[in-house]
């Protein structure tokens, strides 16, 4: 039982730091996409705010709260992705049409470098606890955190292009990246 008990607080812990780093990165993120006009970076903002919503509800499953409304809280979270999926879609396609040249963001090129590293090491530690829980929610957010590590890098690729050889067009096609995951 008090195994049981620290692996809980440690998927816990694992919670509130994926919050604390999201809440921060969506600010960060936020103010580097209006800086620089970037879609790319406009959508991994959004797809933080997502992600916040998905790690309280781990949180209330850890604590007992929320048990009943899993999949409610799932389906919720998929109907969000799907949005999210098309603004971004919506975006990158105006941005390539109109060919609006993003700015660089050396800010959005240092965050999206961190975010990268901290959703690795973030999505292993919950693959690690929520195997020894065997607890579903906490596994599947885990993938989530991975899969937010990878959009990370996509998103980062972006703006490195852009930055270093001019390619402004690599930041709505990292775009398309958060819209494949946003749909899927």
């Amino acid at each position: 039982m008090d195994q049981r008990k620290d692996l809980i607080s440690r998927g816990l812990w694992l919670e509130y730091a994926t919050l604390g780093w999201n809440i921060l990165g969506s600010a960060v993120v936020f103010v580097a996409a209006f800086r620089a006009y970037s879609v790319a970076l406009a959508g991994f903002g959004l797809d933080s705010l997502i992600e916040i919503f998905a790690s309280v509800v781990v949180v209330w499953q850890l604590k007992g709260i929320y048990e009943q409304r899993e999949k409610k809280a799932l389906r919720l979270i998929g109907g969000a992705f799907f949005l999210l999926a098309a603004y971004v879609f919506v975006q990158s396609i105006r941005t390539i049409l109109i060919q609006a040249h993003p700015d660089t963001s050396e800010l959005g090129i240092v965050w999206l470098f961190l975010t990268f590293a901290v959703m690795v090491a973030l999505a292993i530690g919950k693959r690690r606890v929520g195997t020894k829980l065997e607890n579903e929610v906490l596994l599947t957010e885990g993938r989530v955190t991975l899969v937010d590590a990878y959009l990370a890098g996509a998103v980062l690729v972006g703006l490195v292009l852009n930055t270093a050889i001019g390619w402004w067009w690599a930041d709505p096609v990292a775009g398309f990246v958060i819209v494949a995951y946003g749909f899927k």
